[in-house]
């Protein structure tokens, strides 16, 4: 009778394990909780970019407060890796090692995230929002991998393309960063620059440690440019317009998106940043949309102290809109396959950004993880004002 019981107490006992090993089976998350991991430079020479990540976390404690999703609570894990891909590997690691996350949202850098993309795709876990806009995200496509960040490429064809057409410039040179991310921006010049029949007259490579913008100036002055596209971090961009200033050399600017942060840039070069055109991927910081008023309310109840309203700090919301879609699209059955299924089924999705549409996963179309393919383009004005310059660009 005691055998009997003891065998009767085991096979409950496994049933009970069973049914709750199965309803926490899917890593990272619980009956409760959706774990969720970013990386973003809070310190070093692309800390301005970290807002992205704050956003998140800011974005996530406004979906808790609403009740989180189908019962679940995001929980956000957010490290610092200084722009430093060997500091995001380790982070990433022993996140997703340690705690287990479900997925991973935003994350900043082209070079931080390609020291991580191999690691998450192997594992099958779920990326979504990478805040950079490279072609390494979709050449190859990954299952897991979700763009959304307009491509660089892309932006640097609609500045070439405004600058020759709308400006009628025809001398264009670029400083890049020389990474991954500057590079990319060097290809969309020169694809659509070869269209016109047209090459840059300069390229000039931008290093991290460079602190010294002299020679680069140089270069750029001897090249006789009259418009020169800053494919660089805030900080190096805000130096090279600093140091042609003070050398007589003033070329139209022009830059990526990295740098539309218009206040922030206005503010770093003491008014310098004054008539740069940048491309654009969201809504304006004092747009009357209502999603973006929603948004600006949630950041006034939980930001932290000392944080500024800014396109860098409600990119973090942007990048990860498709994510909590799809998320909410899963209803209780959340299993990353089940995530992908509902990121593939969204169309012309709507949030803060140009419009997001994702296809079923084909090894042969890159597209079919690039989720946004729009920009426009504004310019710097007097007191950090925005002028709009184009509306939203479909750009091929």
């Amino acid at each position: 009778m005691v055998k009997k019981s003891l065998w009767l107490f085991l096979a409950v006992a496994a049933m009970v394990f069973g049914l709750a090993f199965g309803a926490m089976a899917e890593e990272g998350v619980t009956d409760t909780e959706i774990h969720i991991g970013q990386w973003g430079p809070q310190t070093g020479p692309a800390a301005p970019w970290g807002a992205v990540a704050r956003g998140t976390g800011v974005y996530f404690d406004m979906i808790n407060a609403q009740g989180g999703i189908n019962g679940r609570k995001l929980v956000y894990h957010m490290f610092d890796d200084g722009y430093n891909p060997a500091k995001t590997k380790a982070g990433v690691k022993e996140l997703q090692e340690g705690t287990g996350m479900f997925g991973w949202a935003s994350g900043v850098g082209t070079s931080p995230g390609l020291a991580v993309k191999d690691y998450l795709m192997e594992r099958k876990i779920p990326w979504v929002g990478p805040a950079a806009g490279s072609m390494h995200w979709i050449t190859p496509p990954q299952k897991y991998l979700f763009g959304v960040y307009p491509l660089y490429f892309i932006e640097a064809k609609a500045l070439c393309r405004y600058a020759v057409d709308q400006l009628g410039k025809k001398r264009i040179a670029i400083a890049y960063q020389n990474d991954d991310y500057g590079k990319n921006g060097v290809k969309g010049a020169e694809a659509e620059l070869a269209i016109r029949k047209m090459k840059l007259v300069a390229k000039i490579p931008v290093e991290l440690k460079d602190t010294d913008m002299r020679p680069h100036i140089m270069k750029l002055r001897q090249s006789k440019a009259d418009i020169v596209l800053l494919w660089v971090g805030p900080v190096h961009a805000v130096r090279i317009v600093g140091t042609a200033a003070a050398m007589k050399f003033a070329p139209q600017w022009m830059s990526t998106s990295t740098c539309s942060d218009l206040p922030l840039m206005y503010k770093f070069s003491k008014g310098l940043w004054k008539g740069v055109i940048t491309a654009a991927f969201s809504e304006m910081p004092d747009s009357e949309l209502p999603l973006m008023k929603k948004y600006k309310k949630a950041f006034d109840e939980y930001a932290a102290k000392g944080e500024r309203w800014g396109v860098f700090f409600y990119a973090g919301f942007l990048f990860v809109e498709p994510m909590v879609e799809a998320l909410n699209r899963c209803g209780r059955d959340l299993t990353r396959e089940r995530f992908v299924k509902e990121m593939e089924g969204l169309k012309n999705f709507q949030g803060i950004s140009g419009k997001i549409s994702y296809k079923p996963f084909d090894p042969n179309d890159p597209f079919c993880r690039q989720g946004q393919n729009q920009t426009y383009l504004i310019q710097c004005m007097e007191g950090a004002k925005a002028k709009k310059l184009t509306n939203w660009m479909t750009i091929n």
